[in-house]
């Protein structure tokens, strides 16, 4: 799962559920602007930062880290200092790491022990989030949610945005993010879990939805004609060519004809 994209289309489409995280007033999202920032010269990049509209609010500086890194943490202040060097922003700060669970999070932190132990730095673990009822948190659980329990949570996830919502973009804007989320899920999920939660007509309206189906009706008919082609092997072996010569007409591979050759 691309996690990097996620949260950042997450963050962008729905910021409000970064504040929920930090438990602030729901308001403190009209306060903030979402981006990802460039450090000059030596090129790292900080996953998310939220720009406050005066001087008198923090820089909150997002790190979402979904795999274990023992030179994390060097990085992360790293980029922080740094930022804080170039800009001319002379607000305080805060940084915020996310991780799925904390075994992902490195045990490397002797040297950032004080740091860590502060206010400077909140760390929070999805899979430890109880009890919560916001869609923001909601939906940030859903991406380390395991995959049959994802499919449940994001139907109730999508009837809860429309009794919340009553902005009709902003609701076709989350629905797409819930959308995205469990379609990155979809290599691991069984067919029939897939269609189970593709019954959603909500979902069936959407964009990726729709180039899912054409593409499986694409993969259906190539997959009749492969089948059309196959069973006319033994009649074109019985005419007498060769397995290159069928191959060759059939624009099958070499291997598939001698394949089916063998088997009749």
């Amino acid at each position: 799962m691309k996690t990097d994209s996620i949260f950042y289309q997450l963050f962008q489409t729905f910021p409000r559920c970064f504040f929920e995280l930090l438990n602030l007033p729901e308001n403190t999202v009209n306060e903030y602007e979402f981006s990802s920032v460039e450090i000059k010269q030596l090129a790292f990049r900080i996953d998310g930062v939220f720009l406050p509209d005066d001087e008198d609010k923090l820089i909150y500086f997002v790190e979402v880290q979904f795999q274990k890194d023992e030179q994390f943490y060097s990085r992360f202040f790293s980029e922080i200092f740094l930022y804080l060097h170039q800009t001319k922003l002379s607000n305080n700060w805060q940084g915020v790491v996310i991780y799925p669970n904390r075994k992902v999070e490195t045990s490397n932190t002797s040297r950032y022990q004080e740091l860590l132990n502060s206010d400077r730095v909140k760390r929070f673990y999805l899979n430890e989030l109880d009890n919560i009822e916001s869609i923001g948190l909601k939906t940030l659980k859903l991406i380390i949610s395991p995959q049959k329990e994802a499919i449940e949570q994001g139907k109730g996830l999508i009837q809860q945005v429309k009794q919340e919502f009553n902005d009709t973009k902003q609701k076709e804007n989350i629905l797409q993010l819930i959308e995205t989320i469990l379609v990155y899920k979809l290599p691991l999920i069984s067919r029939q879990e897939i269609e189970k939660m593709f019954s959603l007509s909500d979902l069936r309206e959407t964009k990726v939805y729709q180039e899912a189906l054409e593409e499986g009706i694409e993969q259906g008919r190539q997959q009749g004609e492969l089948a059309a082609k196959i069973a006319s092997i033994p009649r074109l072996v019985a005419l007498g060519l060769s397995v290159e010569q069928i191959a060759q007409a059939l624009d099958l591979d070499i291997e598939q004809v001698r394949k089916s050759v063998k088997s009749n």
